[in-house]
């Protein structure tokens, strides 16, 4: 089968042969086509933006892409993509970037899930970072969005691309395909991550608040794997944003939050712009001190979460191994009825005095149970964030299986060992009790 050449990218390589050799296609959406190069004479590879050609023949836009991209151009902070170049060749109008090696946000969330806190803390911080640098520089990004942010594979830093080209060309697009809402009505941005006041089109009324709710968007669907407005086409969702009303709140998803960077993140959704934080700068503060609050937990704190105010290590096999073994004794020499009742004894007193036991170590402390639900709150995130390092969804599922069915196998097991106990003297049910024990067994790992 013979594989037709993209007309574009072929002329496109011709206009630039000598300067940047074309790799491949990287993207392509409303605002244009993006290509993987190499730079000739510095022999590096970089990203180039190309302004789509319809758009490219409208005076209008193509002088409005370049004067954005060249005010982008003076922005140097370590979470911005650099700019290199902005050119006009035989029509081709285009900006040339570094290349970064890595996902975009959009990208994680669909490939692993919704983020854990402390990622998506961590995240929003340094695009807010990033933001505070482009205000302070009179630039409105307007089109924050997941895959306006990329994340570095080596370093995990994160980069926020297309300052200004959003505004000059007028172009929106959404997480599944592009759609334009409007060039002429004074719209730009993408549904979902808009703010109301880009979706009535008032552009007086666009500061940096307008990237702040923006951002507050990407951050929620980075905890949540949704939008905070959902509709089936981009008018739908516009118009539950311009309703007033507010999302449902992040706890209400299941996502495991604080409180502090829960209100954080509806603040920035407010549709009353004096409701919003102040600045990028603020809202940056405001995740520091999220982050803070996690670390400040004292040490106690942490080792009884972890580990002394949980019924998962070798203790608790112990003792749940010394009651099946009293068990067994005082059916033998007492008869079937007193290990059932042994049995049964242990497996309900033993829970009981562990968390007495454990309570009242933490209590002594001066903890109280208040300073327990972020503790365990804390642990839950760290867990996630661990397990989800270079795991696959496959993997996920078997390992989420695997525990389905331990826990299964040792409720079966307590019951089958039961029924062996009470038939002690009958061999078939020595032979179900021999497999409740091995049922147990897997259970525990």
């Amino acid at each position: 089968m013979q594989v037709t050449a993209d007309p574009l990218f072929l002329s496109f390589q011709l206009a630039v042969a000598g300067q940047y050799s074309i790799d491949r296609e990287l993207g392509r959406g409303g605002m244009g086509v993006v290509y993987l190069a190499r730079e000739v004479h510095l022999d590096r590879l970089v990203a180039i933006k190309l302004l789509p050609p319809h758009l490219a023949e409208r005076a209008e836009l193509r002088e409005g892409f370049v004067r954005e991209a060249r005010n982008a151009a003076k922005l140097s902070h370590p979470n911005i993509i650099p700019i290199h170049a902005v050119s006009e060749t035989d029509g081709f109008v285009y900006c040339v970037m570094a290349y970064v090696a890595g996902e975009t946000l959009a990208q994680r969330v669909q490939s692993r899930g919704p983020l854990s806190a402390s990622e998506a803390t961590r995240i929003l911080r340094e695009v807010a970072w990033a933001l505070s640098h482009a205000h302070g520089h009179a630039l409105v990004h307007r089109d924050v969005k997941p895959d306006n942010i990329l994340i570095e594979s080596e370093t995990g830093r994160v980069l926020v691309a297309d300052f200004g080209i959003a505004a000059a060309i007028g172009h929106s697009t959404t997480l599944d395909r592009e759609e334009s809402i409007g060039s002429n009505d004074g719209v730009t941005g993408t549904p979902g991550f808009m703010s109301p006041e880009q979706a009535l089109g008032g552009r007086c009324d666009i500061d940096e608040r307008t990237d702040l709710y923006s951002l507050g968007a990407t951050g929620y669907f980075a905890l949540t794997g949704r939008l905070p407005f959902e509709g089936v086409t981009p008018t739908e969702i516009l118009a539950r944003q311009l309703a007033g009303g507010a999302p449902d709140p992040i706890s209400a998803t299941g996502a495991a939050v604080s409180s502090t960077l829960s209100r954080l993140i509806h603040r920035c959704l407010a549709s009353d712009v004096a409701l919003r934080p102040p600045s990028a700068a603020a809202f940056a503060d405001g995740l520091s001190e999220a982050m803070e609050q996690r670390r400040e937990l004292p040490a106690a704190l942490r080792a009884f979460v972890k580990r002394n105010g949980r019924m998962d290590g070798a203790g608790t096999m112990l003792t749940l191994m010394g009651t099946l073994v009293s068990s067994v004794s005082v059916s033998a020499f007492a008869g079937p009825a007193a290990g059932v009742a042994t049995l049964i004894a242990g497996c309900a007193v033993a829970p009981l005095v562990f968390c007495v036991t454990a309570a009242r170590r933490i209590a002594k402390l001066g903890f109280v149970q208040a300073d327990l639900v972020p503790a365990f709150r804390a642990e839950r995130e760290n867990s996630r964030e661990e397990r989800s390092l270079d795991r696959s969804k496959s993997r996920m599922l078997v390992e989420s299986a695997l525990g389905a069915i331990a826990r299964v196998s040792g409720s079966t097991s307590i019951m089958l060992l039961a029924l062996a106990l009470a038939g002690i003297d009958n061999p078939r049910f020595k032979s179900i009790g021999f497999i409740a024990l091995v049922g147990l067994g897997i259970a525990s790992v």
